[in-house]
């Protein structure tokens, strides 16, 4: 259904300081991300930018202060994904260990109140009492919300990093770094980061006029909450830039070394994996989908739970409650994706070519699943995609996923502005957003949505470009080299794992799994044999027993098994030759 040009990243200067400071191959690779010198990869805290960089954060550590003095009820409101709860998590977690004795969370249900801090869900939390609500991971676009509040009596700070509309909340603080006139250089920093930076300042502050010593406890190591940290951060796919790699860095040495939330723990053992391996990929991978498909099926409390228990047994019992919704929301998406490619087919009957902006739905898929829908869609066809499912009266709800060169929330703001009226509300990032809008508009909506990405995106934009750090030699097709590869990182969005491609006689082939494809590959010049996998192989194409000769881009790994050690390549692409 895509075209594929596989393409090498051009050749760096050999002049630049990383090619006198670590190996050949590694400096090319860390010089075609933009490292040009391992100043440029300092992973330690102190690297760290300063939180005085953040607009209204003084602000929101004011209001904070006033009210652990006063000692009044505060209510965290999330997000129903990982960054949300994660967020959620630290700050719960900071709040109480600094003293803050009535500090709960109410995240709102997806299918009963939708996204962010609505008049709603504000009705909802003023049954708590509380004084001060603080939105994580949302409220830039919470409007109504913030107004609701104010009509309670009850203050509002708001602390995210989606993009703001043209209008802000009249909130009594707004920390994003993503806000107008904001300095903070790390506009990539995802919403656990981003309460993050307000915990750090706020610990300082209460040192400042002695708070924990007058009470007469221990001002907490927040370090200790860089695991969350880079749970939430990896999982949210936000850019790798170096702001962001110091955070990954550091959580994944703490999960690595057992001083971790025994939630992420227990996550791990439930996923099969173990800490001590454990890399920024496992993250997104392992720990994240399971919390996800709390908020996707159910309600994301059981995974925030997870993360803030300190009983290890109860841990594992919410884990294993996590891993048994995966395995749930695993089979309705394979119901959904088989049922949307038979809507694909039908699109392009009807159109004789897919549209450049391809929008699905059914009145029978689930809400929760659409977004991960749309994004095995995506994957598939290389070009914006907008899964629907059925919301309340009326009204369908839309997932988005893109691709490099739309940015579809402002490709949605385009539309609402051509069209006013057509969407009820929208919000979101460049590569994924959400949306609402009457179920009678959804053809209108549709051909709206394919207009404004042919407008942006050329045929050319929709052939997919796979770049990789070019050939190894067989003699770098070792332990050695994955393993330095592995310890480089965190790799991640727009600082991607290092991708090697290479032409091999494909000397064996089988199924494992029922769909992965084992390989024994050769590399024709040396002689090397290698073992290789491909994940969820295409299995109209392989096993294909016509096939002795395939192109191959893959990454290096270790193949652990029955205590022997062997590399490994991981494919991703795999075509005859």
């Amino acid at each position: 259904m895509k075209e594929l040009n596989i393409c090498r990243r051009p050749e760096p200067p050999q002049d630049l300081p990383v090619f006198n400071q670590v190996n050949a191959v590694l400096a090319r690779i860390y010089a075609t991300r933009g490292v040009h010198d391992l100043d440029d990869l300092g992973r330690n805290l102190k690297a760290l930018l300063p939180d005085g960089g953040l607009k209204g954060i003084e602000d929101a550590v004011a209001r904070l202060v006033k009210a652990i003095q006063l000692q009044e009820k505060v209510l965290i409101v999330g997000d129903f994904d990982c960054d949300g709860a994660t967020s959620t998590a630290v700050a719960l977690l900071a709040l109480r260990r600094m003293g803050f004795d009535s500090v709960d969370y109410l995240v709102p249900n997806r299918f009963d109140y939708g996204y962010g801090l609505s008049a709603e869900i504000v009705d909802v939390a003023r049954e708590r009492q509380p004084q001060l609500l603080i939105t994580v991971d949302n409220g830039i676009s919470s409007l109504s919300g913030v107004k609701r509040a104010a009509e309670y009596g009850i203050d509002v700070l708001v602390t995210d990093h989606h993009l703001p509309g043209s209008e802000l909340p009249e909130a009594c603080a707004i920390v994003n770094p993503n806000q107008p006139a904001c300095g903070f250089p790390a506009k990539s920093t995802c919403g656990v980061g981003v309460i993050f930076y307000v915990m750090i300042a706020l610990r300082r502050a209460l040192q400042q006029i002695n708070w924990f010593a007058e009470q007469q406890i221990q001002a907490p190591n927040l370090a200790d909450l860089l695991d969350l940290v880079a749970l939430g951060t990896v999982a949210d796919v936000v850019p790798l830039e170096q702001n962001n790699r110091i955070l990954v860095h550091q959580g994944l040495q703490r999960i690595r070394a057992g001083y971790a939330r025994p939630g992420i723990l227990a996550l791990l053992d439930v996923a099969g994996r173990q800490r001590h391996k454990l890399v920024a990929s496992g993250l997104g991978f392992a720990i994240a989908p399971r919390l996800n498909a709390a908020g996707r099926l159910e309600d994301i409390s059981i995974g925030i739970e997870c993360l803030i228990t300190d009983d290890a047994e109860q841990a594992r019992k919410l884990a294993a409650t996590l891993d048994q919704l995966n395995r749930d929301r695993r089979g309705i998406e394979d119901e959904m994706q088989q049922h949307a490619v038979t809507l694909l087919d039908d699109l392009k009957i009807e159109s004789e070519a897919f549209p450049y902006g391809v929008c699905l739905y059914d009145d029978s898929w689930h809400q929760g699943v659409i977004g991960i829908l749309a994004s095995r869609i995506k994957e598939r066809m290389h070009r914006p995609v907008i899964a629907f499912a059925p919301g309340d009266e009326g009204e369908i709800k839309g997932s988005a996923r893109s691709i490099s060169g739309f940015h579809v929330r402002d490709g949605l703001d385009a539309i609402a502005a051509e069209n006013p009226g057509l969407l009820s509300k929208f919000g979101g990032h460049a590569m994924a957003a959400g949306m609402t809008l009457k179920a009678t508009d959804y053809q209108q909506f549709s051909e709206a949505f394919d207009r404004e990405v042919r407008r942006q995106l050329s045929e050319a934009d929709l052939q997919e470009t796979v770049l990789t750090d070019g050939s190894l030699l067989a003699a770098e097709i070792s332990i050695e080299m994955a393993e330095m590869l592995r310890e480089a990182g965190p790799w991640g969005h727009q600082f991607p794992e290092p991708l090697f491609d290479g032409e091999f006689a494909l000397l064996q082939q089988r199924l494992v799994g029922q769909k992965h494809l084992k390989m024994v590959l050769m590399d024709p010049a040396s002689g090397l044999a290698v073992d290789a996998i491909k994940f969820n192989a295409d299995l109209e194409l392989w096993p294909n027993d016509s096939v002795a000769r395939v192109r191959v881009v893959y990454r290096l790994d270790i193949n652990e098994f029955r205590g022997q050690r062997s590399v490994q390549l991981i494919v991703d692409q795999l075509l005859p030759v």
